[in-house]
Formats: C-alpha cells, sequence, structure tokens
C-alpha cells in the first residue's frame, strides 16, 4: 500500500501544495465541462466501471454519487437502484442531466448542485455513497470522508476510486512537480490516501489497483461511523 502514498501527505513529504477551495473548483470545472469527457472520459473509464460495478453487487437500493461530474457513470448502475447524484458544478451537472435525458435514466431519481463537505441530506439517508475521482478535487477530504459516513446508513459502504500519489519513484517526481498547479488543475496530483482517512483506524474492505498501470486505486469500505457494534467487532 506504500506505493499509493499511505504514509505520508504533501505537507510531510516536504514539497508545496496550492490550496484548493470551492471557488477555485467551481473556477476549474467550469472551464473542464465542455471537453472533460473528451480529455478524461477514456483514462478514467477502467476505474469508473470497476467502481460501480462493485456498487451494482452491494446490497441496499439508495445510492449516492459524490462528484457525479457529466454524468459518465450514471449508465452503468443497474436498473433497479436509485440513484442520486451531487456536484459543485453547475456546468458539469448540465451536461450529466442531458445524458440522464438522452438515455432515459429514469433510476436517476436527482442531480443536485450541492457542496460535498456540507450535504443537504439528512443522516443515513443512503445505502451506499461513492465517490469517483472526487476526493483529491475537494478542499478538505477528510470532511468529504465524514460527510459521506453520516448520509450513509449504519453498516453501509463507502466505495473511492482516486489517483492516490506513489511514494517514491518517477510518478512522485511527476505528482511533486504539478503540486503547485492544484488551482488551475481542480484537483492535487500529489493526493495520498492518508489524506481521506486515518488508515490505522479506518476498517478498509478491500484496496485494489485498477487500469491504466494501477494509477487509480478503488477502496471499499464499511461505514465506519456508525458501523453497529457487534458488526465492528467481526
Amino acid at each position: 500500500m506504500a506505493d499509493i502514498g499511505l504514509a505520508k501527505g504533501a505537507g510531510e513529504r516536504g514539497h508545496a501544495r496550492a490550496a484548493l477551495d470551492a471557488a477555485s473548483v467551481r473556477d476549474a470545472y467550469r472551464r473542464w465541462a465542455g471537453f472533460y469527457d473528451t480529455v478524461f472520459g477514456g483514462v478514467s473509464g477502467f476505474g469508473r466501471r470497476r467502481a460501480v460495478a462493485a456498487v451494482n453487487r452491494l446490497s441496499g437500493a439508495r445510492v449516492l454519487e459524490v462528484g457525479v461530474g457529466t454524468g459518465l457513470a450514471l449508465p452503468l448502475y443497474r436498473r433497479d437502484l436509485q440513484v442520486v447524484g451531487i456536484d459543485l458544478s453547475r456546468e458539469m451537472l448540465q451536461k450529466a442531466q442531458e445524458r440522464v435525458a438522452a438515455e432515459g435514466l429514469a433510476n436517476v431519481r436527482g442531480l443536485v448542485e450541492m457542496d460535498a463537505e456540507r450535504m443537504a441530506f439528512g443522516d443515513g439517508a443512503f445505502d451506499i455513497a461513492v465517490a469517483m475521482f472526487t476526493a483529491s478535487v475537494v478542499p478538505d477530504a477528510k470532511k468529504l470522508f465524514a460527510e459521506m459516513s453520516r448520509v450513509v446508513r449504519p453498516g453501509g459502504h463507502l466505495l473511492f476510486v482516486n489517483h492516490f500519489a506513489a511514494e517514491g519513484g518517477p510518478r512522485w517526481w511527476v505528482e511533486r512537480a504539478m503540486a503547485p498547479l492544484a488551482r488551475r488543475l481542480g484537483w492535487h496530483p500529489d493526493f495520498a490516501l492518508c489524506e481521506l482517512f486515518e488508515p490505522s483506524t479506518t476498517m478498509v474492505e478491500s484496496i485494489e489497483p485498477c487500469p491504466p498501470a494501477g494509477i487509480f486505486t478503488l477502496v471499499q469500505m464499511r461505514n465506519p461511523a456508525a458501523l453497529p457494534q457487534a458488526l465492528a467487532a467481526e
């Protein structure tokens, strides 16, 4: 797991990082919205398909997709699932709405402009929450994790697919060089898994690399914030 930056965040590894905030994220994805699918749809498609396939195998019908973007994943969900998507970018959501209409995705129950760090949903509103390529986009990933944990029912499922930083080698140098460009890019190229949650205290079920070349990783876990005591003891 050291290969995906489990141990150290950017500050601990001693290089500069440009801070993200909601305004910079909105600005970045306003620019990306028109050609996001062309630029990123192909390379991210492997991880997206892997994440939705995992969701489709789980029990529970109420699914929240955090950072739904242009809705590339929406046609992949089982049609008996009730899917709600949120995103901070209005322009990206407009593309998602067009996709839902064009493909007749009646199981998509809502697409809402919302801050993932401050969701308007009630506690335990969903069975499953999945964030695809979102953890390295939000200003504070631990707040994202806390909110996803809050809105998922006790014993529900959290899934993340993301690029996580390497601990060394050529890829680490590339990530380090790109780190100051985070505000322009709209994401942190050097995002480490430990910046999302505390690995030593979180009940992770699986961590698996995704194509191409393992640059994305799928992380699955039971809801750690509300896990029943009997289940936590298993």
